[in-house]
């Protein structure tokens, strides 16, 4: 008779992040929201008077950027939830979810982006208060690019996908405000009035092309991706070099948030003592581990004493 195993824990408990991790993870979308909210009043009330159509779609973006990073405190907040009786696996595609929808949500502002700009094309309006213009995303780079440096320590220490996928966003802006800020100074010096819908729509597709590579990333995991490629191999790798291992079948790996989740059935000698088994798996599972220590692995092994691959359908 088969056996399942998983850790010689609890297979239902999975460890908490740390402290410091967890901390950092919170505070993160706070500061983001704090920033995007000084950035919003700012830019919207400039380009307001200023009319230009690359500005105002700025403003939008750091309005949304607001407005998402909140949703992505709430999103980390409910992640880190142990598991419960309703949710044995965790909480972790909270994460998953909150990066498509924010994908989604920026798609949103491209869209309305270039809407703006074949709107100001068709009514042919022209550009004032360029110098407060320029001045505004100045400032507005150096807040942005602060902030992207960062929500990039914060993922280094956390891997965590919603800060990611919020990195990612403000990436898109400090490229955005940059493209805003030539585009404002080429009219500044030569009263090229299109360049900013050009601008405009240009930022508009940038903004549409990453928010697509977002969700998609996403929807993935939502759908249960297997782990990156290499991991796989690794795994394979380890299972196939231990000798008291004749074979293996079934292998499954999945992630969502922090947590890697791995599957597989190996086969034994049929004659083999259940506690040398139990040894053989958690030899397997400790190595699989080691592949990325800094995430949290759930792994179960199937022990066969032959090969089942034929009877079964997985």
């Amino acid at each position: 008779m088969a056996v399942d195993l998983v850790d010689s824990h609890d297979p239902h408990i999975v460890k908490p992040p740390s402290h410091k991790s967890t901390k950092l993870e919170k505070r993160a979308p706070l500061v983001a929201t704090g920033l995007s909210l000084i950035l919003a009043i700012i830019k919207l009330t400039v380009g307001l008077m200023s009319g230009s159509v690359a500005l105002l779609a700025s403003a939008v973006d750091s309005i949304m950027d607001m407005f998402v990073s909140v949703f992505n405190f709430l999103a980390i907040r409910l992640s880190d939830r142990s598991p419960d009786e309703q949710f044995p696996f965790g909480y972790g595609k909270i994460e998953a979810l909150a990066a498509t929808l924010e994908g989604l949500v920026v798609m949103g502002s491209g869209l309305f982006i270039l809407y703006e700009s074949l709107q100001k094309f068709i009514h042919k309006e022209s550009v004032t208060h360029i110098d407060l213009s320029i001045m505004v995303m100045v400032i507005s780079i150096i807040i942005v690019g602060g902030l992207v440096a960062f929500l990039n320590y914060v993922v280094k220490k956390t891997n965590n996908m919603v800060i990611k996928a919020d990195l990612l966003h403000y990436k898109t802006d400090l490229y955005s405000n940059s493209a805003v800020l030539l585009s404002l100074a080429i009219i500044y010096y030569t009263d090229w009035y299109w360049v900013d819908i050009l601008f405009g729509g240009a930022i508009g597709i940038y903004i549409i092309k990453e928010a697509y590579e977002l969700v998609e990333e996403g929807v993935k995991v939502l759908l249960d991706v297997s782990l990156p490629k290499e991991e796989v191999d690794k795994i394979i790798e380890i299972v196939e070099k231990d000798r008291r291992v004749t074979g293996f079948h079934y292998l499954k790996t999945r992630y969502a948030g922090k947590f890697k989740f791995v599957e597989l059935h190996i086969v034994l000698v049929p004659d083999i003592q259940l506690l040398q088994a139990h040894r053989i798996a958690d030899a397997i599972e400790d190595k699989i581990k080691e592949i990325d220590p800094e995430s949290k692995w759930h792994i179960l092994i199937h022990l066969d004493p032959y090969d089942d691959s034929d009877i079964h359908d997985f």
